[in-house]
């Protein structure tokens, strides 16, 4: 037996090395989107293996739209897309089109790494334009994916920042994130441990102030999210995950 584990510890940098990613081919989350117990909308995160001009890509398409009366009083149809180096945990590219009560956007970003230049096309104002990015930027999907492949939830301790570069339509953003402790969220799937987060958003038009959001994810190797909480500039809402599929890990549920 102490052989089984010397041989065990002498095994595990190696066996790190080879972890499996958090998420991958097939994986598909559902959100209600609610004002209380009133449904608002639906959001959908959806992952597929694919290729972008050679290179192997997880393709993720988000999408959110409003439903019911809240689509009568503010109509919403998101559509989000990023494409991801599957071994480098960068976006090649990224899509954006937003139909917001009338507020619109359609604009493609392709990133190219060997230059730090990211090629936008404004699709809506028929306008192209080059602009310089830092090293590894992520857009704001490929963001959240990097996080749940890089995150260490083992060393991470409350009150601690992670920081990174973002590029939002056309220019460059420093994102925070900030790891507010651990929580036992209650969900329809049961008692869910889960990791607590505050991304810093810029306060303004839709958010209260910088500190307005907050994100629940498993306490896993999935780091699915589960439940995001955002104080907005009229009321709050939550979104919280209603279906899944497709997950890379064991999914944690404490059995009473």
């Amino acid at each position: 037996m102490k052989k089984i584990v010397l041989l065990f510890l002498a095994l595990l940098p190696s066996l790190a090395l080879t972890q499996e990613k958090a998420y991958g081919d097939g994986e598909w989350f559902k959100f209600r989107v609610h004002y209380g117990f009133v449904t608002a909308g639906y959001a959908t995160l959806e992952v597929d293996e694919t290729k972008l001009e050679g290179k192997e890509v997880f393709h993720v398409k988000g999408e959110g739209r409003t439903v019911g009366l809240s689509k009568v009083f503010f109509n919403v149809e998101d559509y989000y897309q990023s494409y991801i180096d599957k071994e480098k945990d960068i976006p090649h590219r990224f899509i954006r089109k937003i139909d917001e009560g009338g507020h619109t956007k359609d604009i493609q970003i392709d990133f190219d790494h060997s230059t730090g230049i990211a090629h936008i096309n404004n699709k809506k104002h028929k306008k192209r334009e080059a602009v310089s990015f830092p090293k590894e930027a992520q857009d704001m999907v490929s963001a959240f994916y990097y996080l749940r492949n890089n995150l260490d939830a083992t060393t991470i301790e409350k009150g601690d920042t992670i920081d990174m570069d973002m590029f939002f339509d056309k220019e460059n953003y420093k994102f925070r994130l900030k790891f507010l402790g651990r929580e036992i969220l209650n969900t329809k799937f049961g008692k869910v441990p889960c990791l607590v987060f505050r991304p810093y958003v810029q306060a303004g038009r839709v958010f209260k102030e910088k500190e307005s959001l907050t994100v629940w994810v498993t306490d896993d190797d999935n780091k699915m999210p589960m439940l995001i909480k955002a104080d907005l500039a009229v009321g709050s809402l939550k979104a919280s995950l209603s279906e899944f599929k497709g997950l890379q890990h064991s999914f944690k549920i404490l059995v009473e």
